[in-house]
C-alpha cells in the first residue's frame, strides 16, 4: 500500500495489483450525519445527482464513459460517507481518472434533472419503508440518537426531498465537500508514480480547503424497548448495547 497527498491536501491511496481488472473511488468523510435537520436526505440525493450532468457532459455521456468500455460507475451513502467509483480494466485508468474528476467537481446539477430524480429517491423511499427487514435499522438508530444526524433516515423523507434545489446542495457540498475531508484510492495494476502524475493533472487545479465543520459526539445512551405492529408474518427483532468504537484496542477482543 502506498499514499501521498497532493499539494492541495487531497489524499491518494493505492495498492498495486497484477489484475487486469482495476477499481478507482472518491470518498469524501461527509454523509448524513453532517446534514442540518431541513436538509435531511441530501447527502444521498447528491448521491444520485452528480451523475446528472457536469459542465462538459450530460448523464447520458456519463454513464457511458464507463460501461462503453465494459466498466461499471456507481456510489453510495452512509451516514458518515459518500462514494463514487468505478471497475474498469486497468488499461483504461486515464479515462476513469478525469471521470470521477469532471463528476465530484464540475456537476452542475440542472434542475429539470433534479426534478426527476425526487421522483427516483421517493421511489426508494416507499420502497425501504414496506422493507421490515431494512426499516428496523433505522427505527433503531432514530430510537438510540433521536433527532440528530445520526438518528434520521439516509434517505430523508418525501417532503425534505420535495425541497431540494441546486442552491441547496451547493452549500451543502461547499460545507462538506473539502480537501482534507477527500480520498481518492485505487486497487490495479499501474505504476504509482504514474497514477499520481495521473492524479495530479486531473486533481491538483482543485482549490485548497479546509472543513470548518465538527461533529457533535454528545451522544447519550439511554435503554429503552419500542414495539411496532405490522400486518405481516415474519417478526424481526433488534438488541443493542453500548461498545468499544472501532478505534478502541479492546475492539477486537470485544468482537
Amino acid at each position: 500500500m502506498q499514499q501521498v497527498s497532493l499539494s492541495n491536501g487531497i489524499r491518494l491511496i493505492h495498492k498495486h495489483t497484477s489484475s487486469p481488472v482495476a477499481h478507482l473511488g472518491i470518498t469524501i468523510d461527509a454523509g448524513s450525519r453532517d446534514e442540518m435537520r431541513e436538509e435531511n436526505g441530501i447527502a444521498h440525493f447528491i448521491e444520485h445527482s452528480v451523475f446528472k450532468g457536469t459542465q462538459k457532459r450530460n448523464s447520458a455521456k456519463i454513464l457511458t464513459r464507463i460501461d462503453g468500455v465494459g466498466g461499471e460507475l456507481n456510489a453510495f451513502t452512509t451516514k458518515e460517507e459518500t462514494a463514487v467509483f468505478c471497475t474498469f480494466l486497468s488499461n483504461y485508468y486515464p479515462r476513469a481518472t478525469e471521470l470521477l474528476a469532471d463528476i465530484v467537481f464540475n456537476s452542475v446539477f440542472p434542475d429539470k434533472e433534479l426534478e426527476k430524480e425526487k421522483s427516483v429517491v421517493i421511489e426508494e423511499i416507499n420502497s425501504y419503508e414496506d422493507s421490515p427487514m431494512e426499516l428496523i435499522f433505522d427505527e433503531f438508530e432514530n430510537q438510540v440518537f433521536g433527532d440528530t444526524g445520526l438518528g434520521r433516515m439516509i434517505l430523508g423523507t418525501k417532503e425534505s426531498v420535495n425541497s431540494f434545489n441546486s442552491e441547496k446542495i451547493r452549500r451543502f457540498i461547499d460545507r462538506n465537500w473539502t480537501n482534507d475531508l477527500i480520498v481518492i484510492s485505487t486497487v490495479g495494476n499501474i505504476d504509482f508514480e504514474r497514477w499520481v502524475r495521473l492524479t495530479e493533472k486531473y486533481f491538483a487545479g482543485v482549490k485548497p480547503k479546509k472543513t470548518e465543520r465538527k461533529r457533535s459526539e454528545n451522544y447519550v445512551y439511554k435503554p429503552l424497548y419500542r414495539e411496532m405492529r405490522r400486518d405481516t408474518y415474519q417478526s424481526h427483532i433488534m438488541l443493542g448495547i453500548p461498545a468499544y468504537n472501532y478505534k478502541s484496542e479492546k475492539k477486537v477482543a470485544f468482537s
